[in-house]
């Protein structure tokens, strides 16, 4: 899928897309340098799998991982200050998230940590006002939410 270049509010348009075609078990690794727009998409999705508006949903970069309720429970995850994957272990956040959606922030610094079946959103800033998005997908279930945004830029495109 070509990058998608979108501002603000279509960024929020796709996370609640996302987040609504989540399934449990679902993993979505949002990656990009700082202010690209991870934590803002994390909302958005959040958003989309049902946690209510009056749900701070913010980065957990000092947690580590926070679990919100919603349609299905969503496991926000920063893997930004964590040293190697055995932390990730510790806190069991795969096994965590088996019932619910898991969103790993910062998901670049430990790939091999993460299930086989994960859909890659890069972001990085392209504009002051404007993001790019590339999706990958490793597996059927990242394959049908990559689907479901290329559907989603499909219709707006149009």
């Amino acid at each position: 899928m070509a990058p998608i270049l979108l501002r603000r509010p279509s960024l929020r348009r796709l996370g609640r897309a996302l987040g609504a075609a989540a399934q449990p078990g679902d993993v979505i690794a949002l990656v990009g340098p700082l202010g690209a727009g991870k934590t803002h998409l994390a909302q958005a999705i959040a958003r989309g799998a049902g946690v209510p508006p009056e749900t701070r949903v913010t980065s957990p970069t000092f947690s580590v991982v926070v679990e919100h309720a919603g349609r299905l429970p969503v496991h926000h995850a920063d893997l930004y200050r964590l040293g190697d994957a055995s932390e990730l272990a510790e806190i069991g956040l795969v096994e965590r998230a088996a019932d619910g959606l898991l969103l790993v922030e910062w998901a670049d610094r430990m790939p091999g940590a993460l299930p086989r079946d994960v859909l890659w959103v890069t972001l990085s800033p392209a504009r002051p006002d404007e993001r790019s998005l590339t999706l990958s997908a490793t597996g059927p279930r990242s394959e049908a939410l990559r689907a479901v945004a290329e559907r989603w830029e499909a219709a707006r495109r149009a």
